[in-house]
């Protein structure tokens, strides 16, 4: 597919320039401020800005066996939706990722559906049953396994984890960490965060396994990837949009890690500016009306990660659209091996356009998701997603 967008505000991770980006054959041809092309479908996106389309390091989409929260379809439409054409998907379905089936089943399907490129993460532990390693065997030679990960549960047994993160490491995969002690998390949830977080680095200093820690919640588990960085750890981070952007003295919508005191939010939006943040992770966690009144944990983000990201770090002035784009696109896709995440030559053809002085309102109604579960119904943020685009086909117009 062969397209040219032309008088677009280009933004990446790098560079901001007026100008034209052609895609041939779902690859980044050219760039440039006067491009021409005959027979070829041609946008003119004058007064929008073009972005690499976003990369989510943190997706659940419920398939298989929970299809009545979210399957793979909906998951990957209400994905295009908010820009992003790339996700990583965690284990915990039903039956969990512990199997060549279940890896071949999200393959397949998403292979037939082609819309976006998803990651599936295997889980560490068989079954989740926080001790067994051996169906990682299983994988040592599938080229489509890039991270593992027991997220939703975190993996207790510090032995354990040691030894999953030799496994990661000979197999270069990244260890994707839920950091929830459970010997803690019924009684204190911060000091669950916290403890599993200094254990994880300590291990991956240790092993010397690529470590990244998800849904980065509290300042002293910031603190400890911060100096584990310092100390020459192999550990990058995510943090939520709903981390960054909610407080508990004003929302107590439930999730897990929970929403944090507002000394938190100002330490992570503190690291973010000072680059020790490397992804935008939305932890996208579809659930039913019936769920969450039943007490699920989670909330739905990838509908609206670009507007609250976008309005609370580079409208306040924590970082620039180009730091934004690194977080949200750059990285992620560095981390997961994805040929995206820049406007390059070479790359893929994947990007997104917005109308960044465009305000909204959250409504759930208008999710292609099925989870309709957000705190944040009814605020209003600025930046709209306008158009995704993937190899050059147009999969979402607003």
């Amino acid at each position: 597919m062969n397209i040219l967008i032309k008088n677009a505000n280009v933004v990446d991770s790098s560079q901001n320039f007026i100008g034209d980006v052609y895609i041939e054959n779902g690859k980044i041809k050219e760039l440039g401020t006067s491009i021409n092309k005959n027979d070829v479908d041609i946008i003119d996106a004058k007064g929008l800005t073009l972005m690499p389309a976003f990369v989510d390091t943190h997706a659940h989409f419920r398939d298989p066996g929970l299809t009545y929260k979210e399957d793979l379809e909906t998951g990957s439409r209400a994905a295009l939706r908010g820009g992003y054409t790339g996700v990583c998907l965690m284990g915990n379905t039903s039956p969990v990722c512990s199997t060549k089936e279940v890896l071949d089943y999200v393959k397949n399907k998403e292979e037939s559906l082609k819309l976006i490129d998803i990651h599936q993460c295997v889980t560490i532990t068989k079954n989740f049953d926080g001790k067994t390693l051996t169906h990682l065997e299983d994988f040592k030679n599938d080229k489509r396994v890039k991270a593992i990960s027991d997220d939703g549960v975190g993996v207790s047994d510090s032995r354990v984890m040691m030894e999953a993160m030799k496994i990661a490491k000979e197999n270069d995969w990244v260890i994707m960490s839920h950091a929830e002690s459970h010997e803690f998390s019924d009684i204190d949830m911060r000091l669950a965060e916290n403890m599993m977080t200094w254990r994880d680095i300590t291990l991956a200093k240790v092993t010397g396994a690529k470590l990244h820690m998800a849904h980065v919640s509290t300042k002293e588990a910031m603190k400890y990837i911060i100096d584990g960085k310092c100390s020459g750890v192999n550990v990058t981070c995510e943090v939520t949009p709903h981390h960054i952007a909610l407080t508990n003295d004003k929302n107590n919508y439930r999730v897990n890690p929970p929403i944090r005191e507002k000394s938190d939010v100002d330490f992570l939006l503190r690291a973010i500016s000072h680059g020790d943040v490397e992804c935008i992770g939305t932890d996208h966690a579809p659930h039913t009306k019936e769920d969450k009144e039943k007490g699920s944990p989670g909330m739905v983000g990838l509908e609206t990660a670009f507007p609250i990201c976008y309005t609370k770090l580079v409208k306040e002035g924590v970082i620039t659209i180009n730091k934004l784009s690194e977080m949200m696109s750059r990285n992620p896709a560095k981390i997961l091996k994805m040929n995206k995440g820049n406007i390059s030559i070479g790359l893929d053809g994947d990007v997104v356009l917005l109308d960044l002085n465009k305000e909204i309102t959250i409504n759930s109604d208008e999710f292609y998701s099925k989870g309709k579960n957000t705190p944040f119904e009814g605020m209003k943020y600025y930046g709209e997603v306008v158009m995704t685009i993937k190899g050059g086909q147009v999969l979402y117009k607003k």
